[in-house]
């Protein structure tokens, strides 16, 4: 089942998407969102489900699906928690600073709680004040929770994913060090993120669906030119299970949680990276110094997943990066 959100107000409207991404129906007489859907999914996933199938065989009105016309599946959420599940990419941002990575990063996951009330549509600009602040991309994958337990185990955890989707978690690379240094974590450096047009049942990955993973390569572009397609499902220290685990040690987690992967990243490089700031990093240790300079206004990325015979699963992530002009009152 895939499912997304038309721009509607501030929760969209929920429409059930054909499987190759042509069609859509309207699902207001299941559940007028996504978020209504979730709450009660118990008795609302069976009947959505049945529309799927209705709208696969012909037998359920429907209309064109156009990515440009969705928010995010979930405009705004109550709970955005993204994780640094490769932790080989974590251990190549400090070793580019010279900097020892705790044994403990293997263990014990790392996570910051982002913002969640003001989600970028799949086609939505990047909108930023300075290109001097270090506009960068990361794909990664993210996962949607129903009402999830405190102290849940990673065993339970699993049976708590609903649904998968593809998410850019803009980053401004050059906030981020004053930031950090305050001790308090992520704010203003980690802007805005975007979702892919279509979330969608992990059983709609088939067998690239397993151990908590998806085991499919993430492809990224910039300007039409591959900058990486690591496989999501290589060198993933911490699946979703045990993220979700890790979330929900000390408290519930509410139907409509959406937990991420952090950037997808593999030791092998020759896929290429998710992110600018993992190919400077690997110019710094080669050459001594970056190369590669962030985006810049006018860059165009894109973000996408595509089944064994590449068609897109999720629809793709297709962002401009735009200069951002505030309203002066």
């Amino acid at each position: 089942m895939k499912l997304a959100s038309l721009k509607d107000g501030r929760d969209g409207r929920l429409v059930i998407v054909s499987r190759d991404l042509s069609r859509a129906s309207a699902a207001s007489d299941i559940a007028p969102t996504l978020q209504a859907a979730l709450d009660e999914w118990h008795a609302i996933a069976p009947k959505l489900r049945q529309a799927a199938a209705d709208l696969e065989a012909g037998k359920r009105q429907s209309f064109a699906f156009d990515p440009a016309a969705c928010a995010s599946p979930l405009p705004r959420a109550f709970q955005w928690a993204d994780g640094s599940a490769y932790v080989n990419h974590v251990e190549l941002v400090r070793k580019a600073r010279g900097a020892e990575m705790p044994a403990s990063f293997w263990t014990d996951p790392l996570m910051y709680q982002g913002g969640s009330d003001a989600f970028l549509g799949p086609r939505d600009d990047i909108l930023m004040a300075d290109e001097a602040w270090g506009i960068d991309l990361e794909a990664e994958v993210a996962v949607i929770t129903d009402d999830v337990p405190m102290g849940v185990t990673p065993t339970a955890a699993a049976g708590h994913i609903k649904l998968v989707m593809l998410v850019n978690d803009v980053s401004l690379r050059n906030l981020i060090p004053a930031e950090l240094a305050k001790g308090f974590g992520f704010f203003q450096s980690k802007p805005s993120s975007a979702f892919s047009p279509v979330a969608v049942t992990p059983n709609e990955l088939g067998d690239a669906w397993a151990d908590g993973k998806v085991h499919l390569p993430l492809i990224a572009d910039i300007n039409g030119q591959r900058l990486g397609a690591p496989n999501a499902g290589v060198d993933m220290t911490f699946n979703f299970p045990t993220l979700i685990a890790h979330a929900a040690k000390t408290r519930p987690l509410g139907a409509g949680c959406i937990i991420g992967s952090g950037t997808v990243s593999n030791v092998d490089r020759s896929a290429g990276s998710c992110c600018l700031a993992e190919v400077r990093m690997l110019e710094t240790i080669e050459k001594g110094k970056p190369a590669t300079p962030f985006l810049k206004f006018g860059d165009r990325v894109t973000i996408d997943m595509q089944d064994k015979t590449g068609r897109s699963i999720f629809g793709r992530i297709d962002q401009t990066v735009r200069p951002y002009f505030p309203d002066v009152e």
